[in-house]
């Protein structure tokens, strides 16, 4: 018997509304099936967490520990990180790694004497270090590459670049020490005092790495507990305990004058200063310009930085690496651009554009 009509409108509405409702099947047999989630993606590769640390006897009978990252095919730049680094504190700088892998920039690092996995000897000098670097990238069939140092790494980037010159294409030096002029106040401390000022700060890396309120890196996701990581490996990897021994040793080399002989190398140098800089003050950038020939540096300074000027402005540091040192990166209208400097330059004057990546403005 046929149904009453209103029963008919009845099913219609409800099978209609139910069609609506994610998905549902409605087969010519009037059964009701769901349709199967889609397939889950899983990726077939693994993300990475990093260098690998790797160890390699050497010729000269020590044992270096060093990271490869990026392509074997990329522009080779051999990152020099401050005192009281590991060979991962290149990790520092992964919050721009897309740019960097984008550059095509092959970093290597060489971790310094009793840092990290490195055994501590006292009789090793900067020179021992420079021939460490040497005999690594020879063994990775490098021979050209340019140097990326900052802070404390800027007395080893002088002793590679008076050892090798001929083989460093650009020479990058951030918020960086030099090994030359007037040596550094706490040299006149003796190793118990030195030791002293500086054994609590190295047994807490939240001390060793603590940035001002108003540092830019505290906008970077995750940084802060990254260089506590990098500060608890490079003080306790080998279970040395903070034995505070080595970080002595390297702040007296850091004294040692009359610093290595830079004046054979041609390549171009770039300095890179931040204003509120009082670690490494203004003045060093005159004392670096005096080891070179005229108008082989180029000196960038940054009125909204301190010593944290290679974080903030790691973004154009990488844009030089890559060869580009003719743009600049600024934000503009919510776009992260890598102009011609005399536009970027105009751009920034009429406050249309800021220095830097967009992600600094977030």
């Amino acid at each position: 018997m046929p149904l009453p009509a209103l029963n008919r409108t009845t099913t219609t509405v409800g099978v209609a509304a139910l069609a609506l409702l994610g998905g549902i099947v409605i087969g010519g047999t009037g059964a009701v099936s769901a349709s199967p989630p889609a397939e889950p993606k899983v990726q077939n590769t693994f993300d990475s967490l990093g260098a690998d640390v790797r160890a390699a006897k050497l010729p000269s009978g020590r044992t270096a520990h060093y990271t490869d990252s990026g392509p074997a095919d990329g522009t080779p730049v051999l990152y020099i990180g401050g005192t009281g680094t590991s060979a991962r504190a290149v990790h520092m700088t992964d919050f721009l790694r897309t740019t960097r892998q984008n550059l095509g920039l092959r970093m290597i690092t060489v971790e310094r004497n009793g840092f990290g996995d490195t055994a501590y000897d006292p009789e090793l000098g900067r020179a021992d270090y420079a021939e460490d670097v040497l005999q690594v990238l020879d063994r990775l069939g490098v021979r050209e590459f340019k140097v990326i140092a900052i802070s404390g790494g800027g007395p080893y980037a002088a002793e590679i670049a008076s050892r090798a010159p001929e083989r460093i294409s650009a020479l990058h030096l951030a918020a960086a020490l030099p090994p030359f002029g007037a040596k550094p106040a706490y040299c006149a401390l003796s190793d118990e005092q030195l030791s002293a000022a500086v054994k609590d700060q190295i047994r807490d890396p939240r001390v060793w790495w603590a940035f001002p309120a108003d540092s830019p890196v505290r906008s970077i996701p995750g940084f802060a507990d990254t260089a506590y990581e990098e500060g608890a490996r490079t003080y306790n990897q080998r279970g040395q305990q903070a034995d505070p021994a080595p970080q002595v040793h390297e702040q007296r080399l850091y004294c040692e004058r009359p610093g290595p002989d830079a004046s054979k190398l041609t390549a171009p140098v770039f300095l890179y200063h931040g204003d509120k800089d009082t670690t490494v003050p203004a003045s060093t950038l005159a004392t670096w310009r005096e080891q070179f020939a005229p108008g082989q540096v180029r000196t960038r300074t940054y009125a909204d930085s301190g010593h944290d000027v290679q974080y903030r402005h790691w973004d154009q540091i990488l844009v030089d690496l890559a060869g580009r040192a003719d743009r600049t990166v600024v934000c503009r209208d919510e776009h992260t651009r890598a102009l011609p400097a005399r536009e970027a330059d105009a751009l920034v004057g009429k406050g249309k554009a800021t220095l830097g990546s967009c992600a600094w403005n977030g």
